[in-house]
């Protein structure tokens, strides 16, 4: 999920070979990314990324392509602001075996899909070693298939849960008791919404996920070629439904990232399931509701788990940086991608950028523009240790829509049949039957 894993609209579309002519029109439109440096001059890096934090990013491009000591420019360029867009255009260029990509931002849930396409190159040897060091295992995770290595993670994201302490003195660990609490609340006539992510679309598929992975289990397993689920899955299920017929904002069916942000900040919801970025936001509008300075009640806690005695864990969004099959200036890429990757370039991308780093001294050892920004670092890097990730299969398109047309509305889960449905509508995204992206 980019800056946000979960905020895709997918087509329900097949992506099918591309013809010739699509090959040559797709090819002619290359402008910015051309060329590989003259004889007198550095060899020009493409790095096609999402636009979502691009001062950062080019904040991050400049000081690589300064560091080479002039054998390489960083020329970055951005990709649609739609994750979908984002994907589509780097695969038509990767069908058309465009020359003129050289390093690819990939959503963390595309690297298998790009490594069985044989898209991205493996990292391996001297790269390999520098690529993996310091890495946290959930983002390392993300950019491996089949375990080889094909992408440096860059970034990262995860979810928390964020409350008002004056309403919830002290936070839940489990879902069930979150509920019970917000059950309190309404009682008293108080606040006492809690927001997730339901609307039809990647976000209800990263809850979903959170939520069987906390109760222990997952949705593919360990071959990624078969429907795994089971038991942890119905316990996933009947916790959602749960929520969403007792203490669920009305409009769940509705509700992505940004609108549960807001609907905290209007002063109508205690808890809230969502990602770093609604700290800065409430720490810079300052909300006021009924003389309550929302700013100064706003607090954060891991993600709850879904049985007690379970490990907590939250799906992890971001993005990883890959080499193209294609490029011709290989090793300069690896050596571009490792500068933009550094230590260094990731603070600069959470502070200018808000996407959490996902190296592991960035926390250990943080800086103090770092902590200001982060106060709840060290829960992130708790998060990232024990992240879940989303299903890694090449058909992930297919199976998140799966998942995402099966669980919303949430409201009208029926755990049981819920539970049958997905099963079969998984397993046929596997097979490629269907209607798929």
């Amino acid at each position: 999920m980019g800056t946000l894993p979960s905020r895709r609209m997918r087509s329900r579309r097949r992506i099918q070979f591309f013809s010739a002519a699509t090959a040559t029109a797709v090819l002619s439109t290359v402008l910015a990314a051309c060329g590989g440096g003259s004889s007198n001059g550095p060899v020009s890096i493409s790095f096609y990324d999402q636009p979502g934090s691009a001062v950062a990013t080019q904040a991050n491009a400049d000081a690589c392509t300064k560091s080479s000591g002039g054998r390489y420019k960083v020329n970055y360029i951005k990709l649609p602001t739609a994750a979908d867009q984002q994907r589509l255009q780097l695969v038509r260029r990767m069908a058309a075996k465009d020359s003129s990509v050289d390093i690819m931002g990939l959503d963390v849930t595309w690297t298998a899909e790009f490594a069985e396409a044989g898209w991205a190159e493996p990292w391996t040897g001297q790269n390999e070693t520098k690529a993996k060091a310091d890495q946290l295992p959930g983002p390392l995770n993300t950019a491996t298939w089949k375990s080889k290595l094909y992408a440096i993670p860059y970034n990262s994201n995860t979810q928390l849960l964020w409350y008002r302490k004056d309403l919830v003195p002290t936070p839940p660990k489990t879902w069930d008791e979150m509920i019970s609490m917000a059950k309190k609340l309404k009682a008293q006539g108080k606040p006492y919404y809690v927001e997730e992510q339901g609307a039809q679309y990647e976000g209800v598929t990263v809850w979903f996920n959170s939520m069987v992975a906390s109760a222990g289990g997952t949705i593919l397993d360990p071959t990624s070629t078969k429907v795994a689920l089971g038991p942890p899955a119905l316990t996933a299920l009947e916790t959602m439904h749960k929520v969403a017929t007792t203490v669920a904002n009305p409009s769940l069916g509705t509700s992505q990232e940004d609108q549960a942000r807001l609907a905290l900040e209007s002063g109508t919801s205690a808890f809230e399931i969502n990602y770093p970025f609604v700290w800065s936001s409430m720490m810079a509008d300052k909300p006021k509701v009924n003389g309550v300075d929302l700013s100064k009640v706003f607090a954060y806690a891991p993600f709850p788990t879904v049985q007690e005695g379970k490990q907590a864990r939250s799906t992890i969004g971001g993005i990883n940086l890959a080499i193209s099959s294609y490029s011709k200036h290989k090793q300069l890429a690896y050596e571009a991608a490792q500068c933009l990757a550094s230590k260094s370039n990731q603070l600069v991308g959470a502070i200018q950028g808000g996407l959490p780093p996902t190296l592991r001294t960035a926390y250990t050892n943080p800086t103090a523009d770092f902590k200001k920004l982060y106060p709840f670092y060290q829960l992130i890097y708790q998060q990232l240790n024990n992240a879940a990730v989303r299903p890694k299969t090449p058909a992930y398109q297919s199976v998140s829509i799966a998942i995402s047309h099966t669980v919303s509305p949430v409201a009208k889960i029926n755990p049981p049949s819920t539970l049958k449905s997905l099963k079969s509508q998984i397993s046929d995204a596997l097979q490629s039957k269907g209607l798929v992206p």
